[in-house]
């Protein structure tokens, strides 16, 4: 199941990207809602092959994911492997510059089954499509209010 959406963000391109490669702030961000984030890769700064290993509760179970990134285009692109309980997710982030001060940021998942309860979870979220889009857009705009207030120095 692939999902997309796309949100413009008052400030520059090279800010945007900045704050969507700070992965302290990220895993700070889980820590606090209670999610256990760790590296687990031995490189010295986070780039392509960076990888993570996340425990969080969802749904009243706790479940785990392993991280990958496999891109990092300074400052267009950033993607993601996400592996968990018979998922395999791909995460992309394009950005581009529509001013000297606006970015458009693009932002897809595209979800993978690869058992059959997970097959069973994406069938479920198919017939709910309307709901689950209508969050997730609602959620990446979030997002991206929260990205232009840290690039623009309001956070």
């Amino acid at each position: 199941m692939k999902m997309a959406t796309r949100e413009d963000i008052s400030a520059p391109i090279e800010a945007v990207f900045e704050q969507i490669t700070d992965f302290d702030h990220f895993e700070r961000a889980a820590l606090r809602r209670g999610a256990e984030v760790q590296r687990t890769d031995s490189l010295a700064e986070v780039g392509v092959g960076s990888s993570w290993h996340a425990a969080f509760g969802y749904r009243g179970k706790k479940r785990e994911a392993e991280i990958e990134m496999t891109e990092l285009q300074t400052p267009e692109r950033v993607a993601a492997l996400i592996r968990s309980a018979g998922l395999e997710m791909r995460l992309e982030i394009d950005l581009i510059a529509m001013s000297r001060n606006r970015t458009r940021l693009n932002l897809t998942i595209d979800a993978r089954p690869k058992t059959i309860p997970a097959r069973l979870m994406i069938q479920s979220m198919k017939l709910a499509r309307t709901s689950v889009l209508k969050r997730f857009r609602h959620r990446v705009g979030d997002f991206a209010e929260e990205l232009e207030r840290r690039a623009n120095g309001r956070a």
